[in-house]
């Protein structure tokens, strides 16, 4: 019977001998390989298994020869962390002692030789496992901590990813775009990515076309072919004149937004009646809207029209306070929107009555007006769907369409729109409006230019309430020459004519010159999108430099508006209020001159609108001895 103690020495002699045999070889491997190189390495961290493989062997102690030196070499492999790739330390030591090569392995035991391959099996299965988890695969861009919206190729990974589900991340959440790419990496990720493509049109056209449905095409395709070549022949034309008109357009910057009004309209009433007809009018803009940068507007405005205002009694008043002022001309009560045509002659002359530019200055606005300029055009109404900020679409009326404090002063200037407050709460962000506009800024004679002739300077605080309530305050210094009238919006084409009030109210000094202090409030509310309430007041205080020349004026209104009514884009409006005036100028004229307007604004196309209208005015001229008017006006719309 055998010794069971031999055996046992016996199987440990032959677990020794196995040992030294697998030294001998790896000593031989690393003699004729010498290192590894960087691109052996990291295709081994690539292939989990391969470089399990490879690492079954160094792991265990090796030992190297040259001609002089005893080398005992020991390789450890240490995971620095779960985001760097796995790297390896060689520690040496080199013995002098002998020119020849001599292994003496330590005697091990049947135990510790299960030991070490149970160790070694550990190694090759944990480098295994980590080839396997460093990356993993990813359903959002926003899993990657080091992927910001700015990188350059943002858009291209948010494709891959979210698109084609074809990119894979690091445990730690990270993709390390900057890190240096290895030509089978690159590979490997290419092969992904096709085969997450060829998946993803197997799974989308699975047995949704069949051989049948082919074969039924080929013969639709075959029955239609003339009407086929027919529709190809059409494509092929209008690609053409669509490249002829690309080479020949106008500008790729700018647009031309255009407007016409065809108006009808006759006023009521024993004395106005008689003196008036009744007219077929019109107003025509055409508006090129130029932007550079995306952000910035250039208006260049075309205009023209034969649209003049009717009399509606309040210009008969033949004296005055101080019997100077000449009233004839200074009645503004009535004038419709359409009648702001540009051109003084009323006789369809072209005219430039428009050129302005709007560019973003930080998180300001800023408006610059080289002629035609008017405060709404940069200060806000808080008139909504009276005010359409054109004339063509809104109310009927200067009066009912603003404020009339926006209608002191007007011409070439600028102005800034400064936002400021973070909104919490209730208040939302407000701003600080502040503009300057000279009436006569083109001019170089005395008494005229930027700061000599006639201007006004607004300032305004706005501020939103919530989502649906928004209030205005406004300040208005103007400066005014002998003979010009308080409200004309700086004067048209050289013409002091008043668009809104009274004469009274727009009668400055003829000899003298005059300033005005002007206040005002304007508020909207919208309880919902159904129904809209507005209004404003104003407060004028006038100072003439000549004696008697002071005076006071008001003016005051409120409106409701309700839009889409009866059908979508459809405005039914009534506003009601007290025109401009001035009390005490004026003998027996001290009345106070309410205006009332309905309209109903039909959208009949998204390019075409009718709005009939009614206006009715008392006591014209600030006396109710004056008939009161009645205007009726029947407004087309069209727009392009």
């Amino acid at each position: 019977m055998p010794n069971p103690q031999v055996s046992i020495k016996t199987r440990n002699f032959e677990n020794i001998s196995r040992v030294v045999a697998a030294k001998k070889l790896s000593i031989e491997g690393v003699r004729r390989t010498g290192k590894m190189s960087n691109l052996l390495w990291k295709c081994l961290m690539v292939s989990p298994a391969l470089l399990g493989a490879t690492l079954l062997v160094p792991t265990t102690a090796m030992a190297g020869q040259n001609n002089t030196n005893h080398q005992v070499v020991k390789t450890e492999v240490s995971q620095i962390d779960n985001n760097q790739e796995a790297s390896s330390s060689v520690s040496v030591s080199t013995s002098t002692t002998s020119n020849t090569t001599e292994v003496t392995p330590k005697p091990e035991t049947l135990a510790q030789a299960q030991q070490t391959e149970v160790n070694v099996l550990q190694q090759v299965n944990s480098y295994s496992e980590e080839g396997k988890t460093s990356q993993s695969q990813v359903t959002s861009v926003s899993q990657f901590s080091d992927v910001q919206p700015t990188d350059w190729a943002f858009q291209a990974l948010q494709s891959l990813v979210e698109r084609y589900g074809c990119i894979a991340g690091y445990p730690n959440g990270t993709y390390r775009g900057n890190r240096a790419l290895t030509r089978y990496e690159f590979a490997a990720g290419l092969n992904a990515c096709l085969d997450r493509v060829n998946e993803l049109i197997a799974t989308a056209t699975t047995d949704l076309v069949r051989k049948e449905d082919l074969a039924t095409l080929q013969r639709l395709q075959e029955e239609f072919s003339a009407e086929l070549a027919t529709l190809r022949g059409r494509v092929d034309t209008l690609e053409a004149k669509t490249a002829e008109l690309e080479a020949n357009q106008f500008s790729t910057t700018t647009k031309l937004v255009g407007e016409a009004i065809f108006a009808l309209t006759d006023a009521f009433g024993d004395t106005v009646g008689g003196n008036n007809n009744t007219v077929f009018q019109n107003r025509v803009r055409l508006d090129l809207q130029t932007s550079f940068t995306g952000r910035d507007v250039l208006h260049t405005r075309l205009a023209t029209g034969n649209a003049r205002r009717l009399n509606t009694g309040g210009n008969n008043i033949d004296a005055n306070r101080n019997g100077t002022i000449d009233t004839s001309e200074l009645s503004g009560e009535g004038f419709q929107t359409f009648n702001l045509t540009g051109d003084a002659s009323n006789s369809n002359d072209i005219v430039l009555d428009w050129l302005a530019y709007y560019v973003p200055v930080g998180p300001a606005q800023l408006y610059v007006a080289a002629t035609g300029g008017v405060h709404s055009d940069y200060a806000a109404t808080n008139n909504p769907y009276f005010e359409d900020y054109d004339g063509g679409n809104g109310a009927l009326t200067t009066f009912a369409s603003e404020n009339p404090i926006y209608r002191i002063g007007g011409g070439a200037g600028a102005a800034l729109n400064i936002p400021f407050g973070r909104g919490g709460g209730i208040l939302k962000p407000s701003s600080l409006t502040i503009g300057y506009l000279g009436s006569e800024a083109n001019s170089p004679n005395g008494g005229s230019g930027i700061f000599e002739g006639n201007y006004a300077a607004l300032g305004q605080l706005n501020f939103n309430l919530g989502q649906r309530f928004a209030l205005a305050a406004t300040y208005v210094h103007g400066y005014h020459g002998a003979g010009s009238a308080l409200f004309d919006a700086g004067g048209f084409q050289g013409q002091n004519v008043p668009i809104v009030g009274t004469p009274q109210a727009n009668a400055l000094s003829a000899t003298n010159a005059s300033s005005s202090n002007s206040y005002g409030l304007s508020a909207a509310l919208r309880p919902s999108d159904k129904f809209s309430i507005s209004g404003f007041v104003s407060y004028h205080d006038v100072n003439g430099f000549g004696a008697n020349d002071n005076f006071e004026a008001w003016s005051y209104g409120a409106g409701i508006a309700l839009p889409d009514f009866g059908k979508r884009g459809n405005v039914l409006g009534i506003f009601a209020g007290a025109q401009p005036y001035a009390r005490g100028r004026v003998a027996g004229a001290n009345d106070i001159p309410y205006s009332i307007e309905g309209f109903y604004k039909y959208q009949v196309s998204n390019n075409v609108s009718i709005t009939p209208g009614v206006i009715y005015l008392t006591s014209p001229g600030q006396n109710s001895n004056n008939d009161d008017a009645i205007i009726g006006t029947l407004r087309t719309t069209f727009t392009f």
